[in-house]
């Protein structure tokens, strides 16, 4: 699967895989660990479970502007696992009577995560300028390798909550799994240099300029790929709408650590080996299993020139996550509104294997289209504005999260079934813009 592709990307899939491990480790426990050792009301929890989240995804912002016009990719890569490396130590070092080292914990991740996660995608993004057409199939391997982490993280949490009965544990094997990464990163360093966009950038404005003059000579000047502003501001607003929309996905999928990790806890039949924290193994688990089958799909569909764009990607990923949220209404009005631990596992594992095409479908494709059209003199910005997106539907996340105990559990997911079906309706609206630029 590989073969085709750059080496440095087998240095970013396990840099990436380690970083993932110490996060999804971290997601696993992180409202159970409110609930049980810090014991927190569902409100509470659901405030700093939505600003943590939050805060993950806004730093992207300015680890973009870092990357971009400071420090360049790999120096912010590597400031951002050590941040997160210190981080976990805080979260290990916490307890009910030492809060803050907790939220001072949370927080130096949130930094982390937010200019380590930018700057990553850019390098994938970068190291395929001599290869475009595997762009789609870059992300996607790439995506792999994060999910690899998050599908080995519940199991870490399992293990230790099973055998040592203990969550401090946890957050030591998470810092542990980011000087990992951060081993792995700096031996790849060879590879990875010449994706930097300090010397990329400089390549990419030579190119355009060169390409722009040719297009002027050749073609009317009062077109639009002959004229840098009316190009720049459309590519722009094309990823402003999609970043608009994709909020509404955010605010959904992350229910999966805070109303699917209830749901599993009070709703669902308890089994030793199949722990609350366990169920977040399956979704990462099912993406390792289909992104291959989805990737050799398109690969042909691509070679018979009928490859769904990736916007038209983007639109069937969220119709499959508006059916996840339908399958917990059902699972819901089958006996889940009464909070009592009697429904099958077999209804969660269901909604995350519905939930899991859908992620294959935006996650890796959405960091795709930014890479594609975002002009490349703000390209990090623009792959911040990406994770700012994330950021707003993550936060969201936690707003809606509180509504899980106020509301029958059914209206919950069909209030989130509403909202996913209204972002798929702004998709299919906007297609012919988004498509514009991602060809």
């Amino acid at each position: 699967m590989l073969k085709k592709h750059p080496r440095a990307l087998s240095y970013i899939f396990f840099t990436e895989m380690w970083e993932r491990i110490g996060f999804y480790t971290l997601m696993a426990i992180l409202v159970l660990y409110m609930d049980r050792v810090l014991g927190w009301s569902d409100a509470s929890k659901g405030d700093w479970y939505g600003l943590f989240l939050a805060l993950c995804y806004f730093f992207p912002l300015v680890g973009g502007w870092l990357g971009d016009r400071i420090f360049g990719r790999l120096k912010t890569v590597r400031a951002g696992a050590v941040l997160m490396a210190l981080g976990y130590v805080g979260l290990a070092l916490s307890s009910a009577t030492q809060t803050v080292s907790f939220k001072l914990g949370l927080l130096l991740i949130a930094v982390g995560t937010g200019i380590f996660k930018v700057n990553m995608s850019m390098l994938v993004g970068n190291i395929y300028q001599d290869r475009p057409q595997l762009k789609d199939a870059g992300f996607n391997i790439y995506y792999m390798g994060v999910n690899l982490g998050a599908m080995v993280a519940p199991l870490i949490a399992t293990v230790n909550n099973a055998v040592f009965n203990s969550y401090h544990l946890s957050f030591w094997v998470a810092a542990v799994g980011l000087l990992l990464a951060l081993i792995i990163f700096q031996a790849g360093r060879p590879y990875l240099s010449s994706a930097d966009d300090l010397q990329v950038r400089k390549k990419e404005i030579a190119a355009a300029r060169e390409q722009r003059e040719i297009r002027i000579k050749g073609q009317d000047e009062k077109s639009v790929s002959s004229n840098p502003e009316p190009d720049f501001s459309g590519r722009i607003l094309a990823l402003v709408i999609l970043f608009a929309i994709v909020i509404l996905f955010w605010v959904a999928f992350y229910q999966n650590g805070f109303a699917l990790t209830l749901f599993a806890a009070r709703s669902t039949v308890l089994i030793n080996w199949l722990r609350p924290e366990t169920y977040q193994f399956f979704e990462p688990f099912f993406i390792l299993v289909l992104t291959p089958v989805l990737l050799l799909l398109f690969d042909r569909l691509r070679r018979k020139e009928k490859e769904p764009s990736t916007p038209r990607k983007i639109f069937l990923g969220m119709l499959f996550m508006t059916a996840a949220m339908f399958i917990m209404v059902m699972a819901c009005l089958r006996g889940g509104n009464q909070d009592q631990n009697i429904m099958s596992p077999l209804w969660l594992i269901g909604t995350y294997f519905v939930v899991t095409i859908a992620e294959i479908l935006i996650s890796p494709m959405g960091l795709s289209y930014v890479s594609k059209v975002a002009p490349s003199r703000v390209g990090g910005l623009m792959m911040g504005g990406w994770y700012l997106a994330i950021a707003f539907g993550s936060y969201g996340s936690g707003l809606m999260g509180k509504f899980y105990s106020r509301l029958p559990h059914h209206q919950f997911f069909l209030l989130l079934a509403g909202l996913l079906a209204l972002a798929a309706i702004l998709v299919g609206l906007s297609i012919r813009k988004l498509e514009r630029y991602s060809r």
